[in-house]
């Protein structure tokens, strides 16, 4: 007690900012990552083939919604759109799927209502806007853009008896545990960048001057563009990601949190990585530029709305 009765009012404020959202945001991390484990184990490539239609139209929609069934977190969703692609599930299906699935997932869309104080406003206008990017994605994949989008050495130079890795999977009790051992990684890898996230807006709050925030949030698109920005650094898992959007709207407003929302999931340093490592520099330039193009214009509308 002593220790916390010599620190400054300003730092006693922002801890107790930064461990209420941690509190609320822990259970969201942890439900995430045991679903998304099981996800990675159980949801196959050649499952996924399985249920795809044969309309192109249908398979870019189908690849939209699957995030409802089959959520994942976009920590790991990179790696699993390479193997699907790589097993031949098409561009314009696996895309749309990598863009929703982190956000429509119905564990992201209860912690949106949880953290803006059991509001659906927010998860309605989270949940279209992120089927409004996929299916501008899907569109470009499917009509415009025919290119393999994955590097030639990716799959050229598969790691030797990787086609069989379907085949060689854990089955039974060695599955499950293999999704729980996933679960854990993922939990623990979320939690790092959860803390620094907690960090980062519990002190905006305390040390950020308030007259500078105002000016920023009374221009929206300035605003709208350094909150995608602070999404792309923070680098946060989309079932925390809300916690830390709430405790900021009521500094820059809905239409830039909204933003902050959106772009996290898609477009952050840690998926940029990945994507760096696994897709062509050229489809990467188009999926940012699009995401960039959607996500503002959307939420330049509905914060006229």
């Amino acid at each position: 007690m002593n220790l916390f009765s010599h620190l400054p009012a300003s730092v006693l404020q922002c801890l107790a900012i930064f461990l209420s959202i941690i509190i609320e945001a822990l259970p969201f991390v942890f439900m995430g990552a045991i679903l998304s484990g099981f996800i990675e184990v159980y949801v196959t490539p050649d499952r996924v083939q399985g249920f795809l239609p044969k309309n192109k139209v249908l398979r870019i929609l189908f690849g939209t919604l699957a995030g409802l069934v089959f959520p994942s977190c976009e920590c790991g969703i990179v790696p699993i759109i390479t193997r699907f692609i790589e097993k031949k599930v098409p561009s314009y299906t696996a895309i749309p799927f990598l863009i929703t699935a982190p956000i429509i997932n119905p564990i992201v869309l209860f912690a949106t209502y949880s953290a803006f104080g059991n509001s659906w406003r927010y998860v309605f206008l989270r949940f279209i806007g992120a089927i409004l990017v996929a299916n501008v994605m899907g569109i470009l994949l499917g009509f415009v853009i025919n290119d393999q989008i994955l590097k030639p050495q990716i799959i050229a130079e598969r790691p030797l008896g990787h086609q069989d890795e379907d085949q060689l999977a854990p089955t039974g009790p060695k599955k499950v545990f293999a999704a729980l051992a996933h679960a854990v990684d993922e939990f623990f890898d979320t939690g790092r960048y959860l803390v620094f996230g907690a960090l980062v807006a519990a002190s905006m709050q305390i040390y950020v001057p308030t007259r500078l925030l105002t000016s920023i949030s009374q221009t929206p698109l300035i605003a709208i563009l350094l909150m995608m920005l602070l999404a792309f650094i923070l680098s946060l898992c989309s079932e925390a990601d809300a916690f830390i959007g709430a405790s900021l709207l009521s500094t820059f407003g809905m239409a830039p949190v909204l933003a902050f929302l959106l772009f996290g999931p898609l477009v952050d340093i840690k998926n940029l990585l990945m994507m760096g490592h696994a897709f062509k520099t050229r489809f990467i330039v188009t999926f940012v530029s699009v995401s960039v193009a959607v996500i503002l214009s959307y939420c330049l509308i509905v914060g006229v709305i």
